[in-house]
């Protein structure tokens, strides 16, 4: 599925979150376009993937799509510290300074967490 038809989608459904709206894309098992999937958090592999896939889309919409994930990582940050979560926050971050170079960053940066 590709942004214009979750466009279509969401007006069919009428008011209903975007992020719900992902959740429903996600599970229907569905092939999901990188900017319709959004970034996944629930472990770093599935978050490398995301915010790789990311750096081939439009520019704007990926940005849009990596800080809302990032606030949102932010405030589960605040109800529950977790070294995880903070690490992930790291990685968003990183893709926001330069998505290019967040693919050689991520390397380096795995190799380093595995010393």
């Amino acid at each position: 599925m590709d942004p214009p038809h979750l466009d279509e989608l969401r007006v069919l459904l009428g008011p209903v979150s975007e992020g719900y709206l992902r959740r429903l894309l996600r599970e229907s098992g569905a092939t999901l376009h990188p900017l319709v999937e959004g970034v996944r958090q629930s472990g770093f592999e599935e978050l490398e993937r995301t915010l790789a896939a990311l750096v081939e889309c439009d520019r704007a919409a990926a940005r849009r799509l990596v800080i809302e994930a990032k606030d949102h990582a932010r405030l589960a940050l605040r109800r529950e510290p977790d070294a995880a979560r903070e690490e992930m926050i790291l990685w968003m971050l990183t893709w926001l300074e330069n998505p290019e170079a967040f693919l050689i960053w991520v390397r380096l940066r795995k190799r380093q967490r595995a010393s």
